[in-house]
């Protein structure tokens, strides 16, 4: 009971996430600034440890009613603390508010492009999209594995499509990323330059389609601390973004492909310049490591979630946390958006999934979704029409693609399985089996032909219909 109480308190303790005022904490409390293989991370959860025992061992010897009435002022003055960080500004630079303008303006123009497609969306018969539903549905029933390869020596945590859909990224715990083609799963490229294991790769949203040899192709952030930004035609990074103290765990390219967020065990998330290879905001709001990190598809929103097991919604534009997606009862590991805008589905240690709507500001569904923790979840987002979607009546693949973006997602847990949701009923389609322990990551390609999936047993998996050769 001691230990569930010192827990409570160590919560309700604010622990800066400066690596240096952690050093400067524990020396004046006279314990070792640094301990052997420990990092910046691992400081300050020694420290937070070390500030609740001696909070405990204060509230003991002061004893009796007063130690409950010191424990109940102590929580209403960490509930005011809380209250506080959450009114807590910092003046930002120069070059966030020029960021945030552009934001604002490349923002408005996306979401009014997506809302006059939703518009034209409700003007389809009711009759069509439901049999163009079915048609959906029976085409993800019959998903079955299509591919299999080896990836690398070691686990593989992440398989992205590319862009063009023609190709997949894979990171590994080696550190490697290795590039493959598609469908024939031969290796184009291995990429080199981390030392630790590479948890998150996100491309530019115009790489493969004809994206100009001044940008990155895409990132990838590790536990070695680095977000290294590369190029498709080259083996060695061509930048460099340094700021974390602690390992990063994911990145997300902005809709516009100008800015980068990463997500790291220092307790904060990032947003970089990538032309500039600069820092642009530095931002906390999580109790524990962040872990998952993804912009909204109109660029305006960015949802974070970690190991706190909370999950909060920014204001690209205002810099404001806008909601608190809450409700897992353990830690957040992955997250993504609908591409409708206003839903996001969060993925838990607690085995859920959870859905949340933006326009009611609460949780809207709760899938019971796996055995295991889940580890990654993917809307599927539409770019172009497939081979494996089905055609409307006119063969314009194109309006069936438009009709098909969102309608469906994909988690991926430490049971082994990936399973297929139909969106709005969020009924379970289909179970892809055939990894051997964890699955750590999927993903869908864009044309809809694919679903990817990256495993501890080393291989990736590629899984379409069954006559899609």
């Amino acid at each position: 009971m001691l230990e569930f109480e010192r827990k409570r308190v160590a919560r309700a303790i604010a622990v800066p996430t400066d690596d240096k005022k952690v050093k400067e904490a524990l020396r004046e409390h006279g314990h070792p600034i640094c301990l052997f293989g420990e990092d910046a991370g691992d400081r300050r959860t020694r420290l937070r440890y070390i500030l609740s025992k001696m909070r405990m061992e204060r509230n003991r010897k002061e004893g009796g009613a007063e130690m409950l009435e010191l424990e109940e002022d102590q929580e209403d003055e960490g509930e005011q603390e809380e209250e506080a960080e959450e009114e807590f500004y910092t003046e930002g630079t120069q070059d966030l508010l020029e960021a945030r303008r552009d934001i604002a303006a490349f923002s408005l123009v996306q979401a009014k492009n997506r809302l006059d497609r939703q518009r034209r969306e409700c003007t389809e018969p009711l009759s069509e999209i439901r049999s163009r539903r079915q048609e959906l549905i029976k085409v993800l029933e019959s998903h079955t594995n299509v591919g299999s390869q080896v990836g690398d020596d070691r686990p593989l945590s992440r398989a992205i499509f590319s862009p063009n859909s023609q190709q997949l990224l894979t990171a590994s715990w080696s550190g490697l990323i290795k590039l493959w083609d598609l469908p024939g799963c031969q290796l184009v490229r291995t990429f080199r330059g981390h030392t630790d294991r590479v948890g998150g790769i996100s491309f530019h949203p115009q790489a493969t389609l004809g994206l100009g040899d001044e940008v990155a192709d895409f990132a990838s952030g590790a536990a070695d601390c680095n977000i290294y930004l590369w190029s498709l035609s080259r083996e060695t990074p061509i930048g460099k973004l340094e700021g974390h103290a602690s390992r990063v765990v994911h990145v997300d390219h902005h809709s516009s492909g100008r800015y980068l967020g990463s997500a790291s065990y220092d307790g904060s998330w990032r947003l970089w310049d990538v032309a500039r290879e600069t820092e642009l905001l530095l931002q906390e709001g999580h109790s524990r490591e962040v872990f998952a990190l993804r912009f909204q598809c109109d660029g305006a929103l960015v949802a974070t979630a970690g190991l706190d097991g909370v999950g909060r919604v920014w204001d690209m534009r205002s810099g404001r946390s806008v909601m608190s997606l809450e409700g897992h009862a353990k830690e957040i590991y992955a997250l993504d958006w609908s591409p409708n805008g206003y839903q996001v589905a969060t993925g838990s240690a607690d085995n859920t999934v959870k859905i949340f709507d933006l326009r009611r500001l609460c949780p809207l569904y709760q899938i019971p979704a796996h055995k295991s923790m889940v580890t990654d979840v993917r809307f599927f987002h539409a770019q172009r029409p497939g081979p494996s979607l089905p055609k409307d009546s006119d063969g314009d693949g194109e309006t069936q693609s438009m009709l098909c973006d969102g309608q469906y997602l994909a988690s991926a847990s430490n049971d082994g399985l990936i399973n297929v949701w139909t969106s709005g009923d969020w009924k379970l389609q289909k179970s892809l089996a055939g990894h051997v322990g964890k699955v750590m990551g999927v993903d869908i390609a864009h044309d809809g032909s694919y679903i990817a999936s990256a495993g501890y047993d080393r291989t990736f998996k590629l899984w379409g219909p069954d006559d899609i050769y």
